[in-house]
């Protein structure tokens, strides 16, 4: 094993600081891409229906103007 106990491995032969900070910087990175994707999905989704329902409207207001 590298190291001798759980505080060594925290430590990581002093550097322990910049490897955790720069894990702690690529999780909240990746954290942030993930959010970021789910809303923008989530706001094209409903753009996407909002269009649909809005075509939708259009094609039964027409049809009740042939009518006519």
């Amino acid at each position: 094993m590298a190291f001798n106990s759980l505080a060594d491995f925290f430590a990581m032969g002093g550097y322990g600081f910049y490897v955790w900070l720069a894990y702690g910087i690529s999780f909240l990175g990746l954290l942030v891409l993930i959010i970021n994707t789910l809303t923008t999905r989530k706001k094209i989704l409903e753009a996407v229906n909002q269009r649909i329902a809005r075509e939708e409207r259009i094609k039964k207001a027409q049809n009740m103007e042939g009518t006519l």
